[in-house]
Parts: structure tokens; sequence; C-alpha cells
């Protein structure tokens, strides 16, 4: 790292290069925080989604055991029909 008085006692261009090569260098790190926030947000949503999969599941298998048929189970839940049914037959 150069210091203030090292930075103004060069020429022109060596500090033209020099602060060129420090805004490269904050443009870089401002991607990379921002890419690491958008992986952050994504990840925390999938996560969320999965969750709330889960517990839907979760309250059809328990709805399909206290003898709700299947078709009413799947709108509740916002499950698919076909999920629904297989968990019927293999409680058969």
């Amino acid at each position: 790292a150069m210091t203030t008085l090292e930075i103004l006692s060069q020429s022109e261009e060596a500090r033209w290069r020099y602060e060129a090569r420090q805004k490269f260098l904050r443009d870089q790190a401002s991607m990379l925080e921002g890419a690491r926030e958008e992986g952050r947000a994504e990840g925390l949503q999938q996560g969320l989604q999965k969750g709330e999969l889960k517990k839907a599941e979760e309250v059809a298998r328990n709805l399909l055991a206290r003898g709700m048929d299947a078709d009413t189970v799947a709108e509740v839940t916002g499950l698919p029909p076909e999920r629904v049914h297989a968990w019927t037959n293999e409680a058969r």
C-alpha cells in the first residue's frame, strides 16, 4: 500500500494507473459482495420453499391418516393429486 505522499509524488500517468487499479479493486469487491448477498437470498428462499413443502406433506399425511379423501387433501394442501394418491396407495 502506498502512502498519500508517494502517490502524489508520482508522475501523472503513474497516479492514473494507481487510481484505475484502486477503482478496479473496489469494483471487484463490490461485485463479489453483491453476488454473495444474492446467493444468500437465493439459498434462504430455497430453504423456505423446502420447509413449506415438507410441512404441506406432513399435513397431507396426517389428513389422510384421519380418513380425509386424497382429492380434498390435495386441494387443501396445494400438493399435486398424484403425489397424495401415491401416499394413499402406500398406506394400503
